[in-house]
């Protein structure tokens, strides 16, 4: 018997709503209807189990086909199946209260995530693609009879008998004229492939061309010929559904390798696995990153239930852990309808946290089982603990037993280890521990050289994240502080007891600041007369340590801009007890002077990488005419 009515929702405005609104992405259709295929597979399979279905599972596989000629697409299962009064149960009635309010509210972006997340909408993705929807089923149940629904996108809808005889739904949506590219093999392969790779029931989309042997021809060589077999677009028992001790590296490394094909070898991985307080199981892998934030590309995944939803994870996952390759699955994640957002929950949280220990557990075992294998892998692994640290102090506290700092002459430290190394030596008259770091150790060859000169050890911090890293490793470390080995002259970095004194008058001072200053003319650099070792370098060009660290961090990232966008500003070091200034000192001819003073100056630039263009041409040549 053929019946009519109307979907009860309420309100004339609800189909428009979720037509322009509730997704985001309109190919996400093809998710919703296959997932639904799959949940009533599964859930046929368990009654089967249960003793409470009797009869033939059969091919449980779902079929998804298309017509481009009569514009239709297909997605066919062999699940559980409904009777016409579970359509109307099921399909039929959007039943909740307040739906007015809800389009009322809607009108508001940021309820709009909360609200709709409350309402099981997925069916209806589908007229977003389709004009008319049609829904034939036959219920597992002894003696059902099939049922046929049909539906326009309007609020009427038709039900009546069905014409299918075998157990499962088919779902037959007639595409409107804005989506008709989704009559496309390519294209419904591609969202298949993106959404349905690794659903737990076989999903099967037409045929495929492939090469199997035919015997052997006339030399004893093997014959091959091409044969159509099913297309099944998905596996069913992804690595992350099964147990570590069922898996092998190379199995982990396969997995890898289907999820980023172009990629290198990761470092290691982590499986997770954890179903209390909250389910989740996945495989995160460690890649090697190239100094350089590769945030856009190989994106952690983030799957439920095996269906793919997003790889926008940054609520799940620690911010500094989102360089990260692989898949995390959990149907503890609250979604909204559309399943493109994740909502505010207590699990959000939990997970997250559970995450950041699961790392700095693995980070930690690494480190105690092989230390040398793990500083072998320090350049890549670094990135992530240094960044971890900076961003969460629980990490810090785990991570401060494994985080490595490295030298100039390559060798590594623990923070412990680093600070016995140099407490002795690199101690001030102030009693604080002086850590010298360098960011470029070609450029700053000649600090670091001064520095190991008076046995003192410089760090090397030279990853994108090293500027960040050195102001809250400093906050951290008691009666401690870090300079940069070319912020000033190292008796100055390292005060132990006043240093040298300059020797020059206060006439031969004011007399030398005046060459200089006439020799630069630049009020970018500002002269000093120092003290130092003879043995020092005649002129220094420094920048003051807070103002470098400031624009070290600004030129990385991290709301430093102000002081980005300030100009560069040096300070010009004159070693008052160098034999240059007192030869300087000692020249009668002011233009042989200022000569002299513009070499050293130009020299000192050099040594800083500072000295570019039309000026290091000059210098070139004025230090062949001097020779």
């Amino acid at each position: 018997m053929q019946e009519k009515g109307t979907i009860s929702i309420h309100t004339e405005n609800i189909f428009p709503i979720i037509k322009k609104f509730l997704y985001s992405d309109n190919e996400i259709f093809l998710r919703e209807l296959v997932s639904n295929g799959v949940d009533a597979t599964q859930k046929i399979k368990r009654l089967a189990t249960l003793g409470q279905y009797k009869g033939e599972l059969g091919d449980l596989t779902i079929d998804v086909s298309f017509d481009k000629d009569n514009k239709w697409i297909k997605i066919t299962d062999r699940g559980l199946g409904m009777t016409s009064e579970e359509i109307k149960k099921y399909i039929n009635q959007i039943a909740f209260s307040g739906a007015s309010e809800f389009v009322e509210k809607f009108k508001d972006a940021k309820d709009a995530n909360e609200i709709i997340g409350k309402f099981g909408l997925g069916f209806y993705s589908a007229f977003m693609v389709a004009d008319t929807v049609v829904i034939d089923s036959l219920s597992y149940q002894e003696g059902a009879e099939p049922a046929k629904w049909t539906c326009d996108g309007s609020t009427e809808f038709e039900i009546g008998p069905g014409e299918r005889t075998e157990r499962g739904t088919e779902i037959t949506l007639n595409i409107n004229s804005e989506s008709e590219e989704f009559l496309d093999q390519f294209k419904l392969q591609g969202i298949l492939d993106k959404y349905a790779k690794f659903l737990p029931v076989p999903i099967r989309f037409g045929t495929k061309s492939e090469n199997v042997e035919d015997g052997v021809d006339d030399k004893g060589e093997k014959k091959w010929k091409s044969v159509e077999v099913d297309n099944i677009i998905n596996e069913t028992n992804p690595i992350w559904t099964l147990s570590p001790s069922e898996l092998t590296d190379e199995d982990y490394l396969k997995f890898y390798k289907e999820l980023y094909p172009m990629s290198e070898d990761p470092l290691f991985w982590i499986h997770l696995n954890v179903d209390y307080p909250f389910s989740l199981t996945g495989v995160l892998y460690f890649p090697k990153v190239k100094n350089e934030f590769e945030l856009q590309k190989n994106k952690i995944k983030l799957f439920s239930r095996q269906v793919f939803i997003t790889d926008e994870v940054k609520d799940i996952v620690p911010e500094f852990l989102m360089l990260l390759h692989g898949v995390i699955d959990s149907p503890d994640i609250p979604l909204n309808v559309s399943r493109s957002f994740l909502q505010a929950d207590s699990n959000v949280k939990k997970i997250n946290n559970y995450i950041t220990k699961k790392v700095a557990d693995k980070l930690g075992e690494l480190y105690k089982k092989d230390r040398k294998v793990y500083e072998s892998k320090w350049k890549d692994i670094g990135l992530f603990v240094k960044y971890g640290m900076i961003s969460e102090d629980k990490f810090y506290d785990k991570a401060k037993d494994f985080v490595l700092l490295t030298n100039t002459n390559g060798e590594y430290f623990t923070i412990d280890e680093y600070q016995e190394k140099v407490k002795p030596f690199q101690t001030g008259k102030d009693d604080k521990v002086v850590y010298l770091y360098a960011t470029d150790a070609d450029s700053q060859d000649a600090f670091i050289q001064s520095a190991n000169k008076k046995d003192y050890d410089v760090l090397l911090m030279d990853s994108p994240i090293d500027s960040h890293f050195i102001q809250n490793l400093e906050s951290k470390l008691e009666n401690a502080s870090m300079k940069r080995v070319d912020a000033d002259v190292v008796d100055k970095l390292i005060d132990k007891d006043g240093g040298y004194e300059s020797l020059l008058s206060e006439d031969q001072s004011n007399k030398v600041k005046e060459l200089f200053e006439k020799s630069i003319a630049n009020k970018a650099y500002s002269v000093e007369i120092e003290g130092a070792s003879p043995e020092e370098l005649p002129v220094t060009i420094t920048m003051d340590e807070f103002m470098r660290r400031m624009k070290d961090m600004a030129q990385n990232g991290g709301g430093m801009s102000f002081y980005g966008a300030m100009p560069d500003n040096y300070k010009v070091g004159i070693n008052g007890n160098h034999p240059l200034i007192d030869k300087i000192l000692k020249t009668e001819d002011e233009e042989v002077q200022l000569k002299l003073a513009k070499q050293a100056f130009d020299l000192a630039l050099v040594s800083q990488g500072l000295l570019k263009g039309k000026a290091l041409t000059a210098f070139v040549k004025r230090s062949v005419d001097l020779i």
